[in-house]
């Protein structure tokens, strides 16, 4: 089963993008041809920065009025492989939507949902629709708190609203719940603003370790098993529910359910987060 990928993968791309590029002339083509007219645009033009919003890339060229951004978004099967330290650039493969090709590395995007030239006007207009993302350090909790405070709608709901935090995906949505023992259809307007700030600090601290380890791994220490503390070498990230529908919880050893939300599966286990009454 295939997911968008989270916040935490696009800030390592941007990372990996702006270490075999930023600061150098990049080539640019659309070997596919989809994107052959915007490429021509910035093809030789320095590559400014690579920046992540959410689970959104721009890559910028140039500055001021002469500003131009190429945004990215991944969706369910994009991918942007980048390759460093090559001493030849092979053919392209496949439906490459762009390549950019630098002085000792290349990068191949494909799949992509979205894939578009944009002013730095247009730019601002996206980012003017998403809410603050926990891996930026001008990220302002007190923005998406005020959204999550006044809505009637899930709490589960909420935290995969982009407008109201960007970068939360299926996996950190289910898991932050979990760690906090919020029940995810409380109203958000249910929470104490005490709550969400120790749910967003988790979150921050959780999305960090994932673009260090290029995995999420939610389960504290003492809930892991002995086989997977000990297991050495690549492995997946660890989760107290998601996609663990069906299997005793990790705590208290009920079977954790499943339920589809707006359109997404959520996961959690109802003796550890149990239903929110609200108060008479």
């Amino acid at each position: 089963m295939r997911r968008v990928p989270e916040g935490h993968t696009l800030h390592r791309l941007a990372t990996a993008l702006d270490e075999a590029f930023a600061g150098q002339p990049v080539r640019a083509s659309s070997p596919q041809g989809r994107f052959t007219e915007s490429a021509a645009l910035v093809d030789g033009r320095v590559l400014e920065s690579a920046q992540a919003y959410g689970k959104h890339l721009f890559l910028v060229f140039g500055d001021g009025p002469a500003l131009d951004v190429v945004h990215v978004h991944l969706g369910l099967y994009g991918r942007f492989d980048v390759h460093r330290d090559v001493t030849e650039v092979p053919d392209p493969v496949g439906q490459v939507r762009l390549r950019l090709t630098g002085a000792a590395a290349y990068a191949d995007l494909r799949g992509a949902t979205a894939c578009e030239l944009l002013t730095a006007a247009e730019r601002d207009a996206v980012l003017a629709r998403l809410g603050p993302d926990p891996l930026r350090p001008d990220a302002d909790p007190g923005v998406a708190w005020e959204r999550v405070r006044r809505s009637r709608a899930p709490v589960a709901g909420l935290l995969m609203d982009q407008s109201v935090v960007a970068g939360i995906g299926n996996v950190y949505r289910a898991e932050l719940l979990y760690r906090h023992r919020v029940d995810p259809f409380r109203p958000g307007r249910s929470l104490r603003a005490r709550q969400w700030r120790e749910m967003w600090d988790d979150l921050v601290a959780l999305m960090q370790d994932g673009v260090r380890t290029g995995r999420i791994d939610t389960v504290r220490p003492e809930h892991l098993t002995d086989a997977e503390l000990e297991h050495e070498g690549p492995r997946r990230g660890h989760s107290y529910v998601y996609r663990r529908a069906g299997e005793p919880c990790r705590v208290c050893h009920r079977r954790v359910r499943t339920q589809v939300l707006q359109a997404r599966n959520l996961y959690w286990c109802a003796m550890c987060q149990r239903r929110y009454r609200g108060t008479a």
